[in-house]
């Protein structure tokens, strides 16, 4: 049996705790825990949309060990010379070990090369403990050989929690390592999702 991913065990070893501690859960199975984490690509304007999807959906197996599935256009648009059942963009979801490895790249190794990062933004919850965020520039993932990409890709990435309150997944976020950023008195940082990157 391969070893736990080392985010997982800090999980286990520290967040538990934590949260135990600030919350006061009587039962373990209130506790949050991480359910799954998605990934969401678009590139419905892009003019050669098969090479598009081809780059995509390789570069984010790469980063994610495990191969998105293409998503396609419901109906058509002329206005956008889109034909329905066309590849539009590319989705995946990550749970387990793929999860928990994932997450740990993505808050340890990548983010704090992003330059001019002032972390990503505490607000962009839905509400019910879940947390979407996105990316610009795929390319601050070290598994990205910078002299083979075809296109810079951006993503949403969508962590879906059993926290019932966004309070109680942002400190669960908040204690893996998620860099968040400062939220000051006069309101910045509030509005809509930030791009990390």
């Amino acid at each position: 049996m391969s070893e736990a991913p080392a985010m997982q065990t800090l999980y286990k070893d520290a967040v538990i705790p934590a949260l135990q501690e600030k919350f006061g859960y009587k039962n373990v199975n209130e506790i949050p825990k991480l359910v799954k984490v998605t990934l969401n690509s678009g590139f419905g304007q892009a003019d050669d949309r098969k090479a598009a999807a081809e780059a995509v959906i390789e570069d984010i197996g790469k980063i994610t060990g495990q191969k998105a599935v293409p998503t396609r256009a419901k109906i058509s648009v002329s206005n956008f010379k889109l034909r329905e059942d066309e590849v539009i963009g590319a989705r995946l979801t990550l749970r387990g070990q793929r999860m928990w490895e994932f997450l740990d790249r993505f808050i340890n190794v990548a983010t704090p090369t992003i330059r001019d990062f002032r972390g990503l933004s505490p607000k962009t919850f839905d509400g019910r403990g879940n947390y979407t965020g996105g990316i610009n520039d795929h390319t601050i993932f070290p598994e990205i050989e910078l002299d083979k990409v075809k296109r810079q890709i951006g993503f949403d990435i969508s962590i879906v929690t059993t926290a019932n309150t966004d309070d109680e997944a942002r400190e669960l976020l908040g204690l893996l390592g998620m860099p968040f950023r400062k939220v000051s008195g006069s309101g910045e940082g509030e509005g809509g999702e930030e791009k990390a990157a």
